[in-house]
């Protein structure tokens, strides 16, 4: 299946709306308190002479960051406005860009074919992507690390429901970044704890290592403290190679 046009929609019209301004979306975070350190946790696990697919990539700042520690990398996106974003902000410095549904098996396949097994960073793709298309995002994953590639997967976890809440129940209400983020329709923290997890195994994914973070957002609540949203990472390869290795 691919994503319904109303949640195409919803992303076009945010990226169309969204400035090249550093940090203007509410996730666009600091490499320091995003890429870097989790590919500290990636590192151990992967092979670095591969490519890296960093999946839902937005305006490319976490890509860019990982073209510095990849042999190559490349940042996808369903939406064609945050492309653009990206290659504007990357100017020369070599890092590729292409829009890409990652609910449509024939795109993503091939991209796999095109890349052979890669690396693959997706920060909190899953957990906002419509229900019903949840299962093809972890297929995707799968797809493109295939039997020797890794994985870095980082999803917000129920517990950022109550720091949204919060963020958006001040007497002025939600802060511009977060209010922009309900006005387009999109619904961060939308899967259940058990729900990620269940969806890897199933798309064929094997946890090699895992735990708890937060995902720091570029905005701050009323007494001045940073919106840090919980999350779980997973460190995840093909089953076939993993229990090849084991």
């Amino acid at each position: 299946m691919n994503v319904s046009d109303n949640y195409r929609n919803a992303w076009e019209s945010y990226w169309r709306e969204t400035s090249d301004e550093t940090g203007e979306a509410i996730w666009d975070s600091d490499p320091s308190l995003t890429a870097e350190p989790h590919s500290a946790l990636l590192l151990p696990h992967a092979d670095t002479t591969r490519t890296i697919v960093d999946l839902g990539c937005g305006n490319g700042t976490q890509t860019r960051y990982l073209a510095t520690r990849f042999a190559r990398a490349i940042g996808v996106d369903l939406s064609h406005a945050a492309i653009e974003h990206a290659r504007h902000a990357a100017g020369e410095a070599g890092v590729e860009f292409q829009q890409l549904d990652l609910t449509d098996t024939d795109a993503v396949r091939a991209l796999h074919t095109r890349l052979g097994d890669s690396n693959v960073y997706m920060r909190a793709v899953i957990h906002q992507s419509e229900p019903e298309a949840r299962a093809a995002v972890a297929a995707a994953v799968a797809e493109l690390i295939g039997a020797e590639g890794r994985a870095f997967v980082v999803e917000l976890t129920s517990g950022s429901r109550d720091v949204l809440k919060r963020a958006a129940s001040g007497p002025e209400g939600p802060g511009p970044k977060l209010r922009r983020v309900f006005q387009h329709g999109l619904k961060p923290a939308d899967a259940d704890d058990e729900e990620i997890p269940r969806l890897l195994a199933a798309a064929g994914l094997d946890v090699l290592a895992t735990g708890e973070t937060t995902l720091p957002q570029t905005e701050y609540l009323a007494d001045g403290t940073r919106i840090d949203l919980p999350a779980r990472w997973f460190v995840l390869a093909g089953k076939m190679n993993a229990d090849a290795t084991s």
